[in-house]
């Protein structure tokens, strides 16, 4: 179901300051053009977003102070709830996975892991688990405590990890049989004080690379899916030397045939364009363009790998790019007006 249906996308955006919720939109296969069809505000601040496999139902949490996540049918021109938002027993989340038969959301505020179940007919069970992360950062400001910002399942399915902002790593998890619940099985420690943020793999599944909020780098990882172990091996930096004002890097993602990867940065709005050398362990920066409006919060790449598109939050934006396949520098195509936008997914 829905894998027949033209390819659309849809944009989260914060309706706290003025966002419409869930947008869903048309995509333009030859220009890449948004057209938005319908949307829906029945979930606060639906700052993140994930489609199920068939792309019949998006998954989204409510970044809110009593967090909550909640499905909508997608198989319309506007977004319908299949039920009432569920609380995930953690407060602020930002961001969310499908994985083991759970959707699983990363709690900024609370720094936790929650595990939903998923049911036959795709409305979310209440909470079956709560993984509590511990520690903390150098940065007084913004790592006195954990906070977990990602959550994403890796490529072969076995593991789930968890970015925290606030302790400076990135713990691997396994999900139990049955009740999904995350039970800790590495950490990876970053630099003291970068302030992890996003993870992306490179599609060899072998590397995965960090993009840091409180550091305007990204940090190069191996990927042992076997033993589940993440191995920092640097970091490269995603604006050039010099560069002033807030620096805040947002997201990142990776090419499809691995060679090139881009990273969003807030403040100085841009989007940067890294080179990959054959091993992936070594991006070298090529150099960064206007991300098109103001606070880049997340970035995406189509399911073709042509295009970028830049969730452009606080110019209420939504950008596309067309990416160059011999240098991977994104050129600006085209943008629409999504008030108080936070992120585009496709299904």
């Amino acid at each position: 179901m829905g894998r027949d249906r033209a390819v659309r996308a849809f944009i989260g955006s914060f309706t706290s300051a003025g966002g419409h919720g869930v947008t869903v939109a048309g995509v333009d296969e030859e220009t890449g053009a948004l057209t938005p069809l319908g949307s829906s505000d029945a979930l606060a601040n639906p700052s993140f977003l994930v489609p199920s496999r068939d792309g019949a139902i998006l998954y989204a949490v409510g970044e809110n102070s009593q967090g909550t996540a909640a499905a909508f049918d997608i198989t319309g021109s506007v977004p319908r709830l299949l039920a009432d938002p569920v609380p995930v027993d953690g407060a602020g989340p930002t961001h969310l996975d499908l994985a083991a038969g759970h959707l699983f959301t990363a709690n900024y505020e609370s720094g936790s892991v929650s595990a939903l179940p998923v049911r036959p007919d795709g409305t979310l069970g209440p909470v079956a688990s709560v993984l509590t992360h511990h520690g903390s950062g150098p940065d007084p400001e913004r790592q006195r405590a954990p906070h977990a910002h990602q959550v994403i399942g890796d490529p072969s399915g076995r593991w789930i990890l968890s970015v925290d902002l606030g302790t400076d790593s990135v713990r691997v998890c396994e999900p139990a049989p049955g009740s999904g619940a995350p039970r800790p099985h590495s950490e990876a420690a970053l630099r003291p004080g970068s302030g992890p943020r996003h993870l992306a793999f490179h599609p060899d599944g072998r590397h995965a690379y960090v993009v840091n909020e409180l550091a305007p780098t990204l940090t190069v990882c191996r990927w042992d899916a076997r033993g589940g172990v993440l191995q920092p091996l640097g970091e490269a930096r995603v604006v050039e030397d010099g560069a002033g004002g807030e620096i805040f890097p947002s997201e990142t993602v990776v090419a499809h045939d691995g060679r090139f990867l881009w990273a969003a940065t807030r403040g100085h709005d841009s989007l940067a364009v890294l080179a990959l050398d054959e091993t992936g362990e070594k991006p070298r920066l090529v150099t960064t363009v206007s991300c098109g409006g103001h606070w880049p919060r997340d970035l995406t790449l189509d399911p073709s790998g042509r295009r970028l598109y830049a969730s452009n939050e606080r110019s209420g934006d939504v950008t596309w790019f067309d990416i160059d396949p011999a240098t991977g520098i994104p050129a600006r195509a085209g943008s629409i007006e999504a008030p108080a936008a936070s992120c585009v997914v496709f299904g």
